[in-house]
């Protein structure tokens, strides 16, 4: 028995979430194929592939518009929003059987290491978490948006549908919306009920499970939730700020608010992305690289990442060797992961603007953002994703896929290929710069 479980663990820590992904997709591609899904304007097998890899990886990027689905095609589309996001949350199937118990005590050290945060015993813990968070905070934003689709002079039957379709797709971060032109006009209970959910789906479950057991047992915060707490509203309120520097009157101030949420991975728009000024635009590409919480609805870098490489290359220029924050030493090895991780994504981001630009005939800053947004699951687009042709879109699925996947199943390698060296080597220096 042992021997079984043990080789499900190998299966599952290598291969489990991009086949978990790829196999939700498949089943997505499959359903909106079916006879009784209808769109507007025709879905070939190809927007098929698109847009179930885009509701898989909680993106919202598009080649269709969403309202011209029928009733059948938005419900298949929200249940694998909901299906991608809670996925790569519970990092699919591999930690269930941790949570489970159903791994001996090696594994469950092995396991243990996804996330520093949590200790052995506190599994089965985050994955109640998981769900009892998800739909209480997914209810919440449902009466609220209810209440302001109602003000928009919805009947009640529109005005429930309209809540729960937006309630779960900005909290999953996905930014799918059947309106024909997303939320531009909304008022300011939609547009603030909307924040308020990318924002709490993007937090991540790691933080809300410390807050939980600092509620409970008055135990001190992580490092890691301090982070969370300290860079979401930085982030928000700089990317906010700079959108109202370079736009002037021409934004207004809860629209900046909004885009500056919404461009770290969820995709809602209450402004013609298109007409910002080249520098907002560069703000937000910035903005949707480096993205939520691990662990969160959100994809992107993940802000810890950015801020471990910003801190350490600090501490470095000032010639301090350890690097310390809030009292505690970050170990080498989370150094080392964040500049691999960073190193990685930036070259998938170069890899795909070099593949985009070879086959797709466009402005520069169009193919930067429209990857942008890809890479990091965001879903903002500059109006050019319906109009690629195959091989450019294709490029984008793998694009969608690898960056919804790509982060963790990196982190799970560097994770498993650790080794303890048991020869040590004399130094030399190198010059460098």
């Amino acid at each position: 028995m042992k021997k079984r479980v043990s080789h499900i663990w190998e299966i599952s820590s290598e291969f489990s979430i991009p086949l978990t992904f790829f196999l939700l997709i498949a089943m997505g591609t499959m359903l909106f194929q079916l006879p009784f899904v209808h769109h507007a304007a025709g879905l070939s097998l190809l927007d098929a592939i698109f847009t179930s890899t885009s509701a898989v990886c909680v993106t919202g990027l598009t080649t269709v518009p969403t309202f011209g689905f029928n009733l059948c095609g938005q419900i298949i589309l929200l249940v694998l929003i909901q299906l991608g996001a809670i996925g790569i949350m519970t990092l699919t199937s591999s930690l269930i059987l941790f949570f489970r118990g159903e791994i001996d005590l090696r594994m469950r050290v092995e396991a243990s290491q996804l996330s520093s945060s949590l200790s052995l015993r506190q599994g089965r813990g985050v994955l109640q978490t998981v769900l009892i968070y998800t739909f209480s905070m997914e209810l919440l934003g449902f009466i609220l948006l209810y209440y302001g689709f109602s003000r928009q002079g919805l009947t009640m039957t529109d005005s429930i549908y309209q809540a729960a379709f937006h309630t779960i797709s900005a909290f999953c971060n996905a930014g799918f919306s059947p309106l024909a032109d997303s939320l531009y006009g909304s008022n300011m209970m939609i547009k603030g009920s909307v924040m308020m959910l990318i924002i709490s789906g993007g937090l991540g479950y790691y933080v809300i499970f410390d807050l939980w057991e600092y509620v409970k047992k008055k135990d001190r915060l992580s490092l890691y939730t301090k982070m969370i707490l300290l860079l979401t509203p930085f982030f928000i309120g700089a990317g906010a700020v700079a959108l109202l520097f370079f736009e002037g009157s021409d934004l207004a101030v809860i629209d900046a608010f909004f885009q500056s949420v919404t461009a770290r991975t969820a995709g809602f728009s209450t402004v013609n992305i298109a007409a910002l000024q080249p520098n907002s635009l560069l703000i937000l590409i910035g903005l949707m690289i480096i993205g939520t919480a691990p662990g969160s609805t959100g994809g992107g870098l993940k802000v810890t990442t950015f801020f471990v490489a910003m801190l350490t290359l600090y501490q470095l220029i000032r010639g301090n060797k350890k690097i310390v924050l809030w009292g505690r030493k970050l170990p080498i090895d989370s150094i080392l992961h964040a500049f691999v991780l960073i190193v990685f994504y930036l070259l998938l981001l170069a890899l795909g603007c070099l593949m985009l630009l070879y086959f797709e005939k466009r402005d520069f800053i169009i193919i930067l953002f429209e990857m942008a947004s890809a890479l990091g699951t965001v879903g903002l687009s500059m109006g050019a994703t319906e109009q690629w042709g195959g091989l450019g879109k294709w490029v984008l699925i793998i694009t969608m896929f690898s960056g919804r996947i790509g982060p963790a199943v990196l982190a799970i390698l560097m994770l498993k290929g650790q080794k303890t060296p048991h020869v040590d080597y004399p130094e030399e220096k190198i010059i460098l710069g």
